[in-house]
């Protein structure tokens, strides 16, 4: 907690405690008592609005499952090209797919992209109010 070891809290502890003096010590502590029913009772009222939004429990999610440090992209691209997606092909099937690959082959091809450019030795338009 904030890097602080045990001798080190007890002696702030103790320093406190000599700062603050015996007698408003009974007033902090009581103070430093409501602040953490507070956040204790803000914590358990953020969680029943979650589980009211959302209508999960906390406590019922799996969080491993979304921990991105077991998301491998080298082993998720290996299991989806080693994935075997072909199904059993049935008797009159082959003809079909044939007759599908004769309709991909006779497809017109989309015309190439003709990109514009300027002639040789002319400058490139400039703008002076864009840069």
């Amino acid at each position: 907690m904030f890097g602080i070891n045990g001798p080190e809290f007890f002696l702030l502890l103790i320093i406190g405690i000599l700062v603050i003096g015996p007698q408003r010590l009974p007033e902090y502590t009581q103070k430093l008592a409501n602040l953490v029913k507070e956040v204790r009772r803000m914590a358990s009222g953020a969680r029943e609005q979650i589980k009211e939004e959302v209508g999960i429990d906390i406590d019922e999610v799996d969080w491993k499952k979304y921990d991105p440090r077991q998301y491998d992209p080298r082993r998720i691209i290996k299991e989806a090209l080693m994935d075997d997606d072909s199904k059993p092909v049935s008797a009159g099937a082959p003809a079909a797919v044939a007759a599908v690959a004769g309709a991909a082959a006779a497809a017109p091809q989309r015309p190439e992209r003709v990109v514009p450019r300027l002639p040789a030795g002319e400058a490139a338009p400039f703008d002076t109010e864009a840069t």
